[in-house]
């Protein structure tokens, strides 16, 4: 018996895998062999085209969250976005590693993204784009983090940073995520880092949304519920004010992103300065404490320790607090510990906080100096003044670094002392030998150690009803503790004469040209305090940006199945696809299904991105005829129902079809369709929608123009396979199919030439039946093909013919 080929000899079988667990979303990379996976656990997978081989795996966890909602690529494929509905986070991950290279929260959970790269070309971009950025040459690297602290932070942009400048996180040209989400949550984010418009004023739950690489219009799907019934819109925003400042929006997302990556490295910097401070620091303070509830005596800790100091002897109380709590060998690991903590605190102070401080002034007055260019940058929001707000925050923070670093000093150096000293009397109340050199005590060391007894030896009764302890001994902890509560210790100010200056003259009390100390709060609180009125002063752009896009085309639909982009989601009739074509008209395309006659018809509308501009053939539907095998004049006819479409290229859509009465194992077709055959000049007057967008269109199916379509090549018989979804790679010449089951998947490389792929059996036992098989799963079928003859297809010479053995057992 002979078996016929099955398709055209382009599709070709080279992975295929049974999953462990049910896949939710899945999408190709846009530059490499490499496709994403979410999964109903919550991980994300990234697997290679050779065999699907698993690159690496991103598991769910309560920082980031659980809940994947939908993926997105970077257009150069080299990071990878997701978005969480549990903790409403977007998470960037580096397509090496599974690694979050950076996250941020947002209001709504989302929906949908979509990941953009502009592509309009001026003089203006192209001089600014091969321009130098000037901060490499004014500003110093940014350094690394010590390697101690890698475990305990994500540093992968701090390593980014250091080693080929910010800059190195983007790509060249302006590339925008755009997210959407419900109660119509729709926010723009240059280079997937800080947010640059917020649109408002959407109805609804986002569905799909696309943003037109020529930043000309913004199409976005919505659905609305009311009382049990939804509604579904199409319609498009105009984004000029975003087109006709492009150059100025991508100068000023540049620096937006320039700052957000710097308040993630400041951020990241006072994480490891919290680390290096450890709670052995507070045994002082509690043993202390201690020391006064349990003692008899109506002698104060500070007397106690001050005749200690001048007599050198102790009571038999602070005797025992010294040698059976504190303990010689506990001192001196005390000592060491302040020493090491206060030393590696002050160096993160030193070389990352302050120099990620100073970048951030740097790049903030160049955003003020652009702010000043009123013309430019005015229409899109960027106000000066509250730059300047910005930049005072900015430098009451690193006055209050400042004045941690003159604490960690102080400290230091008192601490030294009293160690010293205290270490030599416990030496002395044991009778061990001292050794000389430590023995030596000059009257500058008795003068230190009195200091520090009366500086930080005070009983506090009020310190002790609000944090439980009577002594604060160290003072840099406080320091990073965020907290609203004032310092517990602020630094001491009387007899500073600059300070009292300052207090008693109005004027420079008042001056813009003075940055504002904020003595009894903390760094913490100081550096909230910065990062909100830099959110504020950065919101405004994103809010007049988003105000200026408005809605210039809308169209009821309410069609029953719409294609996801890569989303796969159970029990729902909705599934649709925006895409951008960047090649030839500059079009939006949407693709979806109308319910006729209990089958499904797929459907394309399309709109020009420049809304002034129409298109013809705006909405048209597709039926699939008949399908010809490609060694013999043989003609496969049948009723075929869409069950998903995706776009392969910019020409192309690759479709997954279901024949309606075939043999179940040989009723799921893959198809490239061609949208040259769709849209065809020639006889383009006769495929005009003749309805109206204001009314549901499937209440005006014989109004869509329905175009039928014989494949003679590119189509194959998908076997052993109850096929639903498929995700398409033009770039990679490759279509990843995924099962009913959600578990199944199949990979295609989709132009292999001289290769022909063989039927394990005839499609003639499926016609000898001629009885068509129930399939368990609900049918999505299209409505009635009609039966036309299609022309035999002529056997290409030298056919090199390849057995492919499939595994039927993956789909049970």
């Amino acid at each position: 018996m002979l078996r016929f080929p099955t398709c055209f000899p382009s599709f070709r079988v080279v992975g295929e895998k049974q999953l462990p667990q049910e896949i939710i979303f899945l999408v190709w990379s846009p530059k490499r062999d490499l496709i994403a996976l979410a999964n109903t656990a919550g991980e994300v997978l990234l697997h290679r085209l050779a065999s699907f081989h698993r690159v690496w795996s991103f598991p769910p966890n309560e920082n980031t969250g659980k809940e994947v909602t939908c993926l997105a690529w970077r257009p150069d494929g080299k990071l990878l976005a997701f978005a969480l509905a549990d903790t409403k986070k977007i998470v960037l991950c580096d397509v090496e590693k599974p690694e979050s290279l950076h996250s941020f929260s947002v209001e709504a959970p989302v929906s949908c993204m979509h990941w953009m790269e502009v592509t309009v070309e001026s003089s203006v971009l192209t001089s600014f784009y091969n321009a130098e950025d000037e901060s490499n040459l004014l500003l110093p690297k940014l350094p690394t983090l010590p390697k101690k602290y890698v475990s305990l932070v994500s540093l992968k942009l701090i390593l980014q940073i250091s080693l080929s400048s910010l800059v190195a996180l983007f790509l060249i040209r302006l590339n925008i995520l755009v997210l959407g989400g419900s109660s119509g949550f729709i926010e723009l984010y240059a280079y997937g880092m800080f947010k640059i418009a917020r649109v408002t004023g959407i109805a609804g739950t986002c569905l799909a949304l696309c943003l037109s690489s020529d930043l000309k219009s913004l199409s976005v799907v919505t659905e609305v519920s009311t009382n049990g019934a939804s509604e579904v819109s199409y319609f498009q925003l105009e984004t000029n004010l975003l087109y006709s400042f492009l150059p100025e929006v991508t100068r000023m997302a540049r620096k937006f992103t320039h700052i957000s990556a710097l308040l993630q490295y400041i951020n990241l910097s006072l994480t490891c300065m919290c680390e290096a401070w450890e709670e052995i620091l507070m045994q002082m303070d509690s043993r202390l404490t201690k020391f006064v509830q349990e003692k008899n005596t109506t002698t104060s800790v500070q007397d106690e320790f001050m005749h200690l100091l001048l007599w050198g002897k102790a009571s038999a109380e602070l005797q025992t607090l010294l040698m059976n709590q504190l303990t010689v060998k506990g001192l001196k690991k005390l000592g060491q510990s302040i020493e090491s903590s206060y030393s590696s605190i002050q160096k993160l102070v030193i070389s990352h906080l302050q120099s990620g401080s100073e970048s951030l002034l740097y790049h903030l007055s160049e955003l003020k100096g652009l702010a000043s260019w009123k013309q430019k940058y005015e229409p899109l929001g960027l106000d000066a003044a509250g730059i300047e707000e910005a930049i005072t925050a900015v430098g009451s923070f690193i006055l209050k670094a400042n004045e941690l670093l003159q604490v960690i000093d102080s400290s230091m150096k008192n601490f030294k002392a009293f160690f010293r000293w205290l270490y030599v009397a416990m030496l002395r109340m044991t009778e061990d030998h001292v050794l000389p050199e430590l023995n030596k005590m000059t009257q500058k060391d008795i003068t230190f150690v009195a200091e520090f007894l009366t500086e930080h030896f005070n009983e506090a009764p009020d310190l002790y009803n609000r944090k439980g302890k009577y002594f604060n001994v160290e003072r840099v902890g406080q320091y990073l503790k965020d907290e609203d509560d004032d310092l517990v210790s602020p630094p001491n100010t009387e007899g500073n004469q600059w300070y009292d200056f300052l207090q008693n003259s109005s004027h420079l009390k008042e001056s813009p040209l003075l940055f504002p100390y904020y003595p009894r709060k903390s760094l913490h609180f100081v550096k909230r305090r910065m990062e909100n009125i830099i959110d504020q002063c950065l919101q405004k752009p994103a809010d007049v940006i988003g105000k200026s896009m408005n809605q210039a085309i809308s169209a009821n639909l309410n069609f029953s199945h719409f294609f996801f982009p890569f989303i796969l989601l159970k029990n729902i009739m909705t599934i649709f696809f925006l895409r951008w074509n960047n090649k030839t008209s500059n079009l939006h395309y949407l693709l979806f299904t109308i319910l006729e006659d209990s089958l499904y018809k797929m459907c394309i509308l399309r709109r020009h991105t420049d809304i002034s501009q129409s298109v013809s053939n705006g909405l048209i539907a597709i039926k699939f005829g008949s399908f010809t095998y490609a060694t013999t004049e043989k003609v496969r006819r049948s009723i075929y129902s869409c069950l998903d479409a995706q776009f392969y290229d910019d020409e192309t859509v690759t479709v997954v079809l279901k024949d309606t009465v075939g043999r179940e194992g040989r009723d799921r077709l893959l198809v490239q369709l061609p949208l040259s055959l769709v849209y065809n000049s020639e006889d383009s007057a006769e495929y005009q929608f003749t309805g109206t967008y204001s009314t549901r269109l499937d209440e005006q199916c014989s109004a869509i123009p329905t175009r039928t379509m014989h494949f003679e090549k590119h189509w194959r018989l998908l076997e052993s396979m109850k096929a639903q979804y498929v995700a398409g790679n033009g770039f990679r010449k490759v279509s990843c199919v995924l099962s009913s089951n959600l578990r199944h998947v199949r990979v295609f490389e989709m132009d292999i030439d001289d290769e022909w792929e063989l039927d394990e059996s005839s499609d003639e036992e499926e016609e000898a039946s001629n009885k068509p098989v129930k399939i368990k799963e609900e049918v999505l079928s299209e409505s009635e093909a009609e039966n036309q003859q299609a022309g035999a297809a002529a056997l290409a010479p030298e056919i090199v013919i390849k057995v492919e053995k499939l595994d039927p057992e993956l789909d049970s």
